[in-house]
């Protein structure tokens, strides 16, 4: 395994980082325990979570990711080695998450709650790095790089108001460090100006859905990574799985993701297909596992502090914690380029 810094906290963190969120439904809690063990075990002490899972949101199971990590960590006495990420909700009409029922917001009342019920859930006294799953604002698309830009009006919760209450949860050691997800250049670069401006903790990385069919990172998003230290967390490398090149021609194999809650469209739109083509032919013709191919493409560039992989059965994990073996020659960056050339970022 590699280790990257993750942005300027002196933090070191595994090159991949094992999302966590189908632990509590698509995997049960001895599952989740396994695939934690094994990823431990091959050197990855990098975990990400959030509150709002597990996946697909639902009240019954929110919070279940949480808890499964909390009893591993609790029968395993392996605190201190995993650096342990989770988020709380932005902006959203869910109102599950906070104990007035109001639809979540990430102002300093719901920010407070939601930290003590990670913590009780996680079983732990602090989290190494504090996340805002999305902004507090409305955004064009959830993925907050759209390839086109559409007006988003409506209520936000102030960008200071935030930090804020994140500076408080860090002088009180309940948090180590912070970090945005699914936010802008635009909004990075707020939230630097305001930590600059207060005094508030700088975010130290962004977590954004980054892969072979989504390379919107690179417009805007990959120069202020590197000049400001802001390491991305990339998530979704595999497409939702649709990388792997198993729901081509509309296959649907049985207890995939797609087949069971029907969630990939982010990963159907025009042109996504004729492009996974293209990257399934480069893996065939390179001889490598398109999976592997796809994972090790993000780990090689040079933005990437940690990709975040998900599984649901210890094959899987395997094949892709592997990937960290494959390297991305110039000779596989070129046809893969080329292919982005033409079919551009279909599943932004």
């Amino acid at each position: 395994m590699h280790y990257r810094p993750l942005g300027r906290t002196g933090l070191e963190v595994s090159a991949i980082c094992l999302g966590t969120m189908t632990f509590g439904q698509q995997n049960t809690e001895a599952e989740g325990h396994a695939q934690l063990d094994y990823a431990l075990d091959r050197g990855i002490n990098f975990l990400d979570t959030a509150e709002l899972y597990s996946i697909p949101p639902k009240p019954e199971t929110q919070g279940s990711t949480e808890r499964v990590i909390g009893s591993w960590l609790k029968a395993r006495g392996t605190r201190d080695k995993v650096i342990l990420a989770t988020k709380v909700c932005g902006l959203s009409e869910m109102t599950w998450f906070r104990d007035d029922g109001a639809p979540a917001r990430p102002t300093r009342g719901q920010i407070r709650e939601a930290v003590e019920k990670s913590l009780r859930r996680l079983q732990t006294d602090y989290i190494d790095l504090y996340q805002l799953h999305w902004p507090g604002r409305p955004m064009a698309e959830f993925g907050s790089n759209p390839t086109r830009w559409t007006s988003a009006p409506g209520e936000e919760t102030p960008i200071a108001e935030t930090l804020d209450v994140f500076a408080e949860l860090v002088r009180e050691g309940k948090v180590r460090h912070v970090g945005l997800s699914n936010e802008s250049a635009w909004g990075t670069m707020r939230y630097l100006a305001e930590a600059e401006r207060s005094g508030a903790p700088r975010v130290a990385s962004i977590q954004n859905a980054y892969h072979l069919l989504n390379r919107t990172f690179e417009t805007a998003l990959a120069e202020v990574s590197l000049r400001e230290a802001v390491g991305l967390l990339a998530y979704s490398p595999l497409a939702q799985g649709f990388l792997t090149g198993k729901y081509q021609k509309g296959a649907r194999p049985p207890g995939a993701r797609s087949t069971l809650f029907d969630r990939g469209q982010r990963y159907q739109k025009p042109g996504a297909e004729a492009a996974i083509d293209d990257y399934l032919t480069i893996a065939r013709e390179e001889g490598l596992d398109p999976a592997q191919m796809a994972i090790a493409f993000c780990l090689s560039r040079p933005f990437m502090t940690s990709v975040i992989i998900g599984a649901t059965s210890m094959a899987q994990l395997a094949t892709d914690i592997d990937a960290i073996d494959v390297a991305i020659t110039p000779e596989i960056e070129a046809k893969i380029d080329a292919v982005h050339q033409l079919r551009g970022n279909p599943c932004p």
